[in-house]
């Protein structure tokens, strides 16, 4: 069953004084009034006044979201704090004041408010699910019943950014090549609309039979001009048809994320990424304590990848049968033999995730170096495919011209 995504606590603004009798203003976050004036009086304040801030609805449009990066970095500043010896809710305070997205210190002071009100530290992020997964949440329970919880928040800290930097480093691999590809479709849609209708009144004075090359390219443009509503209608269509059958449909989900292992340029890059995190994932639950078969479950779902997702389910299967992880992981015939043999090495010594990190770090290089030769192998394919673009249409443009001179 699909968890439901909590809403955003609502912000009290208060007036009162403290302890040493000083006037005081401010807005917290809490579930309601009654838990806003708990929080207040725990803090020392006797409040005057206090009323719900009212929302403005153009905030709400254009609020700033909560990105992965902004969890990763409240995850490094919380661990920070906390192996300075910070007591927890005055690290939430802390952390909260250094934020720059408001929504996520928003959500930080949620927390806080959380904590201070009897929840445990788990307890409260599992009330924002949209933010902080499951894995995130086991891993800072594990924490909290070992009494371990700074030395867990480092771990999961390093773990957040060590997949944040492997996101960006496909999200480089991916941006350049659509950049130049939707550039070079705008130019061409400009020539199209403004240059050639210039050279068509030219070839028309002339009165001679144009180039088939010609004729195609002035058709084209006459099309654009007469129905570029319906280029713009098609093509929003298309990409909103997609978006939303992927958020709909789990089959189609699931036929992207096997198209995107067999596709042609990208899927090794995909592949040694998934390698990466299913590595980096059971490496950080597996030294946390976490059970074996329970780390199998969480990191099933961060392959981000059915097919992988699949696999790591009947990987936890034959686990829970007493098999050993290396073989389980060969039956399934999509991990790299390199994987099976350090994570047996592992088995046995008794350093599987010592191994698993070692594996999680090959792969991260590897991933890099795909990155690096794969924008150097797409920069001439890319100039290529945009010389034949630009450069096929001033040739279908010049070829009267070339034909007129020769004829003279």
């Amino acid at each position: 069953m699909a968890v439901k995504k909590a809403q955003m606590m609502p912000t009290f603004i208060y007036e009162g004084v403290d302890r040493k009798g000083a006037k005081l203003k401010g807005e917290i976050p809490a579930r309601n009034m009654a838990l806003a004036k708990v929080t207040l009086r725990k803090q020392g304040i006797t409040i005057k006044s206090i009323r719900e801030k009212k929302k403005n609805i153009l905030e709400s449009v254009f609020k700033k979201k909560v990105t992965t990066l902004d969890i990763t970095i409240f995850t490094r500043q919380l661990a920070t704090m906390m192996k300075a010896g910070v007591p927890l809710v005055q690290s939430f305070e802390i952390v909260a004041e250094g934020l720059d997205n408001p929504a996520m210190r928003e959500v930080v002071l949620g927390i806080k408010g959380e904590v201070e009100g009897g929840n445990t530290f788990a307890g409260a992020l599992k009330k924002y699910p949209q933010y902080f997964d499951k894995l995130f949440c086991s891993l800072v329970e594990s924490g909290e019943q070992s009494g371990a919880l700074e030395t867990m928040l480092d771990r999961v800290a390093i773990y957040k950014e060590k997949s944040e930097l492997l996101k960006q480093k496909i999200k480089k691999a991916m941006k350049y090549p659509l950049t130049v590809v939707v550039v070079a479709f705008v130019v061409t849609i400009i020539l199209m609309v403004k240059v050639v209708p210039v050279f068509e009144e030219l070839f028309t004075s002339f009165g001679a039979d144009l180039p088939a090359f010609t004729k195609m390219v002035v058709n084209m443009s006459e099309w654009m001009q007469s129905y570029w509503y319906i280029l713009i209608i098609g093509i929003a269509a298309t990409v909103i048809g997609l978006t939303e059958a992927k958020k709909r449909s789990k089959k189609f989900r699931d036929l992207l994320d096997k198209m995107a292992l067999k596709a042609p340029i990208f899927g090794d890059l995909v592949y040694k990424a998934i390698i990466a995190r299913y590595s980096r994932t059971l490496a950080t639950t597996f030294a946390a304590g976490v059970p074996l078969i329970d780390a199998l479950e969480s990191t099933a779902g961060a392959t981000n990848n059915v097919v992988y997702e699949e696999a790591v389910m009947k990987i936890r299967e034959d686990v829970s049968t007493g098999q050993q992880l290396q073989f389980a992981m060969r039956a399934t015939n999509v991990f790299p033999s390199m994987a099976i043999q350090m994570v047996a090495i592992g088995e046995e010594s008794g350093a599987l995730d010592s191994m698993l990190e070692k594996v999680a770090t090959h792969y991260e290089n590897e991933v890099d170096n795909a990155v690096d030769g794969l924008t150097a192998m797409m920069e001439p394919l890319i100039m290529a495919v945009l010389g034949v673009l630009v450069g096929g249409l001033v040739i279908a443009m010049y070829l009267p011209i070339f034909q007129m001179g020769s004829v003279v």
